[in-house]
């Protein structure tokens, strides 16, 4: 283990090739949340994505709860673990008629604990939004005052912006409903 990623990756692939042994992966003293998430992101997607390493250990100066689900997040980031609940948003370009921040931060909320591998998309304008909307298992492709919501790549209604959030909360409540 080791606090800076670049030298752990080095130390681990050393160590991989010169042994069989099973390896717990760790960057030490990663720092707060954000600035650890980076280093342990950075350090075991180059190592877990060559075969190396066994087991893993997130340190942040965060609550522990935090640690678990960024690690549990780099698993299923690399396909290691059986995908669950994943949200993706656009970053708000120019182009964007909502606020994407705000309703990719409500959907997350509003779907907290939904354990199913299910992808929602939040996106914020009707030039790339549909597109990304229709390749997820439910979307939202934003604009004009009104959103186009997608489920299996379909376009099942339009609801207002106002009702945006609330709408991929029931559909992703559907969808998961089906999936048991």
């Amino acid at each position: 283990k080791h606090n800076d990623p670049v030298v752990m990756i080095e130390a681990y692939r050393q160590l991989a090739e010169q042994c069989d042994y099973p390896l717990h992966l760790g960057v030490t003293e990663a720092g707060p949340a954000f600035q650890g998430t980076i280093k342990s992101a950075v350090a075991f997607g180059a190592l877990l994505s060559r075969g190396i390493g066994d087991t893993i250990r997130v340190s942040l100066s965060a609550p522990p709860v935090e640690e678990v689900k960024v690690g549990i997040q780099i698993l299923q980031s690399l396909g290691l673990r059986e995908r669950r609940l994943e949200i993706v948003s656009c970053p708000s370009c120019g182009r964007a008629q909502v606020d994407v921040y705000r309703l990719a931060d409500e959907v997350t909320a509003g779907l907290d604990g939904l354990e199913v591998p299910l992808r929602v998309a939040v996106m914020g304008c009707v030039v790339n939004g549909p597109g990304e909307a229709r390749e997820a298992d439910l979307g939202v492709a934003s604009g004009n005052g009104k959103g186009q919501i997608f489920v299996k790549g379909e376009v099942v209604r339009t609801v207002p912006e106002s009702r945006i959030v609330e709408t991929l909360i029931e559909e992703a409540q559907r969808l998961a409903e089906r999936m048991k």
